[in-house]
């Protein structure tokens, strides 16, 4: 008898958790849409004893995954993909070489491609020569393909939400801008959420999650403080890593988390010390499970009946990219951007690290005809992308930049040109050409 009592709680909570799971299952919604996507997520974690780069420091270990991201977009009139990684940087070489493998394994064109990188400081470093880096492509071509057979309709959902880990790390003293933690300074604390979903049951297929910060949760700071003043010994993939697999475990295996910087470049993670310190297991929980939680509350709501009601059947995919040269401190610079619509969401990129005005001010301009998204950290590096105010006070941004302050309007104004054209306005459309 007593042996049956024990068993009797567990045979409970076996029904229960079946009955919610039935009931979970039984969920389905129609989806009427000219979008198709499919997504995949693959391990490119490097040998543990690769050094890190971002804050270069040896390792001994893996704390967690170093992953690749895929989310494969198609209408009637084209494709286009989106491809995350969990590394420091998107250099020209790395976004060649990953763009020719998307190409040739799903027939997207090249320039549809946008790369992305989270600015992780504590994942390998990447050059074409070295064995890993050669093993990377090879699992994003396979895991691309396997993609690329999954196409099906989806529709996207939208919401944001807010973090209060990111803070802003310039002040001005003295007419000099110092590194120092500035909550008074300049930040963005909005997440932004897209959630693609292919009706087949309440999770979503994908959550495109946007957020600014520096992930350097790990890395030295004032080399004073334990546990680890000279860097965290372990690679990692930082808060947008622990986020991701955060969001992956709430909605279980059918979702695909995938992270896209914005403008970072002077946003760090709020962590005191002189003048910062280096992060802990407590604090990466805290950062990566705020992100998260902030992505599974906006992507939740955006799937309630009023949300899913507004949901658009028509989804215009249009691409176009440029290279233009900006005024360098040594020589011109080559700096490639990119506007992706889908639908009405608009994704433009930035090759290296924009300051976090640079996102503000290029949503003031076009926030009444899209969703801006602006990412950093894509389609190249360029370094520190400055505005032209904060090279009046100098400091390490402006100081390490390889740009002139003259480059800032050239910066705005291109993008504004590559949003004209895939937005389809009509001065734009039927502007005479010259010769």
């Amino acid at each position: 008898m007593k042996s049956l009592l024990r068993i009797i709680p567990i045979l409970i909570g076996s029904l229960l958790t079946c009955g919610a799971a039935a009931a979970e299952d039984d969920f389905q919604f129609r989806v009427e849409s000219n979008l198709r996507a499919s997504v995949a997520k693959v391990d490119i974690t490097p040998p543990a004893d690769t050094p890190v780069v971002g804050h270069i420091r040896p390792t001994n270990g893996v704390r967690d995954p170093i992953r690749a991201g895929v989310l494969l977009l198609a209408n009637e009139q084209t494709q286009a993909a989106i491809i995350t990684l969990d590394l420091v940087l998107a250099s020209s070489e790395l976004v060649a070489a990953v763009r020719d493998v998307v190409a040739e394994k799903t027939g997207t064109p090249r320039e549809n491609v946008l790369v992305a990188t989270s600015h992780n400081h504590s994942g390998p470093g990447w050059s074409l020569e070295s064995p890993w880096s050669r093993e990377m492509l090879a699992k994003i071509g396979a895991a691309t393909a396997e993609a690329a057979k999954e196409m099906r309709p989806v529709s996207i959902g939208y919401g944001e939400d807010r973090i209060d880990f990111n803070i802003n790390r310039r002040k001005v003293i003295n007419g000099r801008a110092v590194v120092r933690l500035n909550p008074d300074g300049p930040c963005d604390h909005r997440v932004k959420v897209l959630r693609f979903d292919d009706g087949r049951t309440l999770e979503p297929m994908s959550v495109l999650m946007h957020a600014v910060c520096h992930p350097c949760v790990f890395t030295w700071g004032d080399k004073l403080t334990p546990p680890h003043p000279n860097g965290y010994p372990k690679i990692s993939a930082d808060f947008p890593g622990e986020a991701q697999t955060f969001v992956e475990m709430v909605y279980g295996p059918k979702t695909k988390a995938m992270f896209l910087q914005g403008c970072a470049g002077d946003i760090r993670p709020n962590l005191p010390g002189l003048p910062y310190r280096c992060g802990d297991e407590a604090d990466i929980k805290w950062t990566g499970r705020s992100l998260g939680c902030a992505v599974v509350r906006a992507a939740d709501r955006s799937i309630v009946r009023e949300e899913l009601s507004q949901r658009k059947k028509i989804y215009p995919l249009k691409c176009a990219s440029s290279v233009i040269q900006l005024p360098g401190k040594k020589e011109p610079q080559a700096c490639e951007m990119q506007a992706l619509r889908v639908g009405d969401f608009l994704l433009l990129t930035i090759p290296g690290e924009p300051m976090v005005e640079y996102g503000f001010q290029i949503e003031k301009a076009i926030a009444d005809r899209a969703i801006p998204i602006v990412i950093g950290y894509a389609n190249g590096n360029l370094g520190y992308i400055c505005t032209a105010e904060s090279h009046k006070y100098g400091g390490y941004e402006p100081n390490l930049s390889p740009l002139l302050p003259e480059a800032e309007p050239l910066i705005l104004e291109e993008l504004s040109r590559l949003s004209d054209k895939v937005l389809a306005d009509v001065f734009e459309s039927f502007r005479p050409t010259t010769k």
